[in-house]
């Protein structure tokens, strides 16, 4: 029995964009019913129709990191007398620079700190501002509200006076800044010494939640919908569940001249982040799950036949016998495909391509 093998690959893939559902029919003469052809060349190779569920997946190389990557820049002018560690991690209160000895802390809020506030300011960065003030314990009764008041001048005042400043109850972008909660650094992009001005990048930041980001092919985007659960394969070969948090709306290729491949941003979060290891920056792997078809029979590709028409069979063995079956071809999965036809039944053997 001849074996178009190049043929039968370029129709799988054709077969397989299509989504399946191609009818084929059997090569050369068709026997009664039109359904089957005898021959006795019994091939060297052979596989079994198997019956179970099928499922589509594919496995994409990602990079591990942290989520919510951002600038931090300076808020005012003078020379770098101390920044935070890379790697380090920073909570509400706590140091993230100083300018001519005077530190920079951090304090929550998605509104930078781009102004000096007093009394009788109004705007988000006052609420945000009263909000840490609460949090901190200097004034737990302030109010709510976008009013820099006489008890905000007081509260930051103690604030001032816990850290041994000079207790003016004004405070600027050379005392605080704002990020949306803790962060962790990323990188410094300054040195101790370094003059910086307003504006001027000083740290990168992160958050502290492990995350997978990896870019996916448009033609897989799919499997990768918001929400949809995937399981990572982690640098020290262990996995862990997770879910596909957001998904880039614009495709662009990647830095490799030779791949043009389109592709979208993809990031994913892990169910339990609290347990994953791994150093920033290395390699993962995500499974990313699609269609799902139960109890169907399947093939490997390499038992499918090419037949003289551009459709596809199978070589039923048995014995020191062989017939070709003509089949209906379905999902393409897992190295195997979904068929149907007339008599195929689970734990046939059919022959395969000799490697």
């Amino acid at each position: 029995m001849r074996r178009r093998t190049a043929l039968v690959w370029a129709a799988v893939a054709v077969a397989a964009i299509a989504g399946g559902g191609v009818a084929v029919t059997e090569r050369g003469t068709p026997a009664a019913g039109g359904n089957t052809a005898e021959n006795t060349g019994v091939p060297r190779g052979t596989a079994t129709v198997t019956r179970g569920d099928l499922v589509s997946a594919t496995s994409v190389d990602g990079t591990l990191g942290y989520s919510r990557e951002r600038k931090l820049n300076a808020g005012a002018s003078g020379t770098l007398t101390w920044i935070a560690d890379s790697g380090s991690k920073v909570a509400r209160d706590g140091k993230l620079y100083a300018l001519d000895g005077h530190e920079v802390r951090l304090m929550y809020g998605a509104e930078p700190m781009y102004r000096e506030l007093k009394r009788g300011d109004k705007g988000t960065d006052v609420r945000q501002l009263k909000r840490n003030l609460r949090e901190l314990g200097h004034n737990p009764a302030l109010a709510d509200d976008e009013e820099f008041t006489a008890g905000t001048e007081e509260a930051v005042k103690r604030w001032q006076r816990k850290h041994g400043l000079k207790q003016t109850g004004r405070i600027g972008p050379g005392q605080i800044a704002f990020a949306p909660g803790p962060v962790r650094i990323q990188t410094a992009n300054a040195a101790v010494a370094d003059r910086v001005g307003p504006g001027q990048q000083v740290l990168t930041t992160t958050s502290s939640d492990r995350v997978v980001k990896l870019r996916v092919k448009v033609s897989e985007a799919a499997l990768a919908e918001e929400g949809t659960k995937v399981r990572i394969e982690l640098p020290d070969g262990t996995t862990a569940p997770g879910t596909v948090a957001s998904v880039g709306a614009t495709a662009t290729t990647g830095d490799d001249p030779g791949d043009k491949t389109p592709r979208v941003a993809v990031t994913v979060t892990f169910d339990d982040p609290d347990n994953v290891k791994g150093i920033d920056k290395s390699p993962a792997t995500v499974k990313l799950t699609g269609q799902t078809r139960k109890n169907v029979l399947s093939v490997p590709l390499g038992a499918l036949l090419a037949l003289p028409d551009g459709s596809f069979g199978v070589q039923i063995v048995e014995a020191k016998r062989t017939r070709e079956v003509k089949v209906t071809l379905g999902m393409f999965a897992q190295g195997r495909v979904e068929i149907s036809g007339k008599g195929l039944t689970a734990g046939m053997k059919v022959g395969v391509a000799s490697t």
